[in-house]
């Protein structure tokens, strides 16, 4: 039966006979002309790769300050106090020119990139934690802290002038430009509790315990002698000048003004957690009127410091 129609063969005889092709077709170089040399590399970047390589680098950077926004919210999501009904938020960016760089909190407390130290502390508004919120005024002085205020649904009403305990509000900077992060959220439990670290830490309680954790964010360093001297005033101040009796304050009062009649400070010449715990114990007994002549100049001393005097208008 003859073809309907005829096809032209694709390949000659001549080719065949030879040997098959390895593609079914060859292609011109679209790139450059045959026998022509590549060109010369731009030395010029292209102004469009710029501006994407800007847009990159922007959107890592808000990326970074979300991350540090979320790391601080779970870990006050992913405590016990998860529950927390916040009825007033009051945050403030206190800070002064520091003295020293965010490097020591870093070795002190471990560096975690793009997210923000955070001390969480619980405490109850009937008896608030004075030790505390001096160490927080001292700790401004050195860092720069992003400070906040929380009421937990557990408790009905807190006066005023705690809920504005770390000042007015002022303008907030991002989150990842602070140095350490402190929150104080007002509720009803038996003592001060703090978390620092979620994952690898149990809850500190006591307020004692609570203010020596922060004082050693100073990064100053003891012997063994003057590191047991200040617990024992810490635990005395908490035990018995606090907690105690009459009779047990009285003694105490009689040991501090024998301390004090040898030293300027309760420990040696300098300032330390002692002094603030002792302090704020006093204030809050009712028994500063009381105290002998070494422990009144002792106290003047201490409230001739503004942590101590802004702590004082608290109390009235």
């Amino acid at each position: 039966m003859p073809a309907m129609y005829k096809v032209r063969p694709l390949h000659s005889a001549e080719v065949l006979a030879g040997h098959l092709p390895t593609c079914m077709y060859p292609l011109p170089n679209l790139h450059r002309a045959p026998g022509t040399a590549a060109p010369p590399p731009q030395e010029e970047v292209d102004p469009s790769l710029q501006a994407l390589e800007s847009r990159q680098e922007e959107i890592l950077k808000r990326l970074y300050e979300l991350k540090s926004a979320v790391d601080g919210l779970s870990k006050m999501i992913q405590t016990p106090d998860a529950d927390f009904d916040v009825t007033n938020i009051i945050q403030t960016d206190e800070f002064s020119p520091l003295t020293t760089n965010g490097a020591d909190l870093d070795l002190m407390l471990g560096k975690d990139y793009g997210a923000l130290k955070d001390v969480v502390i619980n405490a109850n508004p009937s008896l608030p934690p004075l030790s505390l919120l001096v160490i927080h005024s001292l700790l401004c002085e050195r860092y720069k802290i992003l400070s906040a205020v929380h009421t937990h649904s557990s408790v009905k009403s807190v006066p005023e002038n705690l809920l504005k305990c770390f000042g007015e509000q002022t303008k907030k900077q991002p989150r990842h430009e602070y140095q350490l992060g402190f929150t104080l959220i007002w509720k009803d439990v038996p003592k001060p509790q703090m978390k620092f670290s979620i994952q690898t830490m149990c809850p500190i309680e006591g307020e004692g315990n609570i203010a020596r954790f922060l004082f050693s964010l100073f990064g100053q360093k003891y012997n063994a002698i003057t590191s047991t001297l200040i617990d024992s005033w810490v635990d005395t101040a908490i035990f018995q000048l606090k907690e105690g009796s009459s009779k047990e304050r009285g003694a105490v009062l009689r040991s501090m003004n024998a301390a004090l009649g040898k030293s300027s400070w309760l420990v040696g010449n300098e300032l330390t957690v002692a002094d603030v715990v002792a302090w704020c114990a006093l204030q809050q007994t009712g028994t500063a009127n009381m105290a002998p002549a070494n422990v009144q100049k002792w106290m003047k001393s201490c409230e001739n410091l503004a942590p101590f005097s802004s702590v004082m208008k608290l109390l009235k």
